[in-house]
């Protein structure tokens, strides 16, 4: 648990340390942006359906309990609505509503794999300190445009996840599809990057940035079915 604080706070003040980090206005300027039925942005828009199929799923699973699972579907869940009104007229108003139930998500799950795999009462605790960093955040950058504490919101979370799968015994089974949602999650940040890239090359049909929407769900489903088939291992 050290080794965790001491990650956590290490990075933190890394991030502390580098100048302010505004948000980049060409960010809103995704590659595709036709319109179809009605709908602005289209694939941008359509392709967060998904979320809200796997959030709702796991919502089901957890039977709505406000536990770190529970709480990281409902995150997924709004994510899908969220995302959609961000994509039909991106700015940065939107964008705050988009990433809003994502750091929900992020921190959750953090959460999550501190109480199953570090300690059970730790985790519990950290839940809503967590999920109400997050939130702190995303108001630090509508306030004063700086990044920064929103940076390690996302990626800490991307750094001691496979630290701590790595450091520490699991209690169930199926950690495969904790290591395919890392690849699925890694996969929809390379197609955010190529997003202009692919709508290029594939004659204009879809851009990176919607099938990054799908390579997410992707992601959370890997997570869900984590939840759904895993058993209890013997000590």
């Amino acid at each position: 648990m050290c080794l965790f604080g001491l990650a956590a706070v290490s990075l933190l003040g890394l991030f502390l340390l580098v100048p302010p980090i505004p948000q980049p206005q060409d960010y809103h300027r995704f590659a595709d942006q036709k319109t179809l039925l009605g709908i602005p942005n289209f694939w941008n828009v359509v392709s967060n359906v998904p979320f809200i199929l796997v959030g709702a799923a796991g919502l089901r699973y957890f039977r709505c309990d406000m536990s770190a699972g529970g709480v990281f579907f409902l995150g997924v869940f709004l994510t899908g609505f969220s995302s959609s009104y961000y994509h039909w007229n991106p700015d940065d108003a939107g964008l705050f509503w988009d990433r809003l139930p994502m750091s929900i998500a992020f921190m959750a799950i953090l959460s999550n794999v501190v109480e199953e795999r570090i300690d059970a009462k730790v985790g519990r605790a950290l839940l809503w300190p967590l999920v109400l960093l997050g939130i702190v955040s995303l108001l630090v950058w509508l306030r004063t445009d700086d990044l920064r504490l929103y940076a390690w919101v996302q990626f800490f979370p991307c750094l001691v996840l496979p630290l701590t799968f790595w450091l520490f015994v699991p209690k169930y089974t199926g950690t495969w599809y904790w290591f395919a949602a890392a690849g699925w999650y890694l996969l929809a940040k390379v197609l955010e990057a190529t997003d202009a890239a692919i709508y290029a090359s594939g004659g204009h049909l879809m851009a990176g940035h919607a099938l990054k929407h799908l390579a997410a769900a992707g992601a959370c489903y890997a997570i869900l079915r984590a939840f759904q088939t895993r058993q209890p291992i013997a000590a």
